[in-house]
C-alpha cells in the first residue's frame, strides 16, 4: 500500500489565552500555524515544524481562549508518522511563540492519493 501525501485527523484544538500567550486576535477555519511535537531537552527550543492546516466544526473563527473540535490535515513529510497516534498532544506555534495546543481523537479518517496537495 503505497502512502499518501496527507494524513487527516480529528482533534480538539484549543488557543491559550492572550494573558497567557495567546494571540489577541481571532484564527478562521482553514488556518496554517507551525505544528511542534517535540522540544530539545526539555527547553522551549523545537526539534522539527510540521505542515498542516486547522480545519474547525460548526463555526468560521475560533477566539483565544475557546476551544473546538477540528479536522487537522498535515502534509506527511520528515518523520511525522511517529507523533499520528490517538491521544497524541501537540503545539501550535506562530513562529517560535507557542499560541496553543491540540490533542489526536481519532486518527487517520483518511487520507489523499500521493497528487493532493493542500489547497
Amino acid at each position: 500500500m503505497e502512502k499518501s501525501d496527507l494524513i487527516i485527523v480529528k482533534a480538539h484544538f484549543k488557543l491559550y489565552p492572550t494573558e497567557e500567550g495567546g494571540r489577541k486576535t481571532p484564527i478562521i477555519s482553514g488556518y496554517r500555524p507551525n505544528h511542534v511535537f517535540e522540544y530539545k531537552d526539555n527547553s522551549n527550543d523545537l526539534v522539527a515544524t510540521y505542515i498542516g492546516d486547522i480545519n474547525f466544526e460548526g463555526q468560521e473563527f475560533l477566539s483565544p481562549g475557546e476551544s473546538i473540535l477540528a479536522t487537522v490535515r498535515f502534509l506527511r513529510h520528515g518523520d511525522i508518522d511517529r507523533f499520528i497516534q490517538t491521544g497524541r498532544i501537540w503545539w501550535i506555534h506562530e513562529a517560535l511563540n507557542k499560541i496553543g495546543e491540540a490533542e489526536i481523537i481519532e486518527m487517520p479518517l483518511w487520507t489523499y492519493p500521493q497528487s493532493s496537495r493542500l489547497p
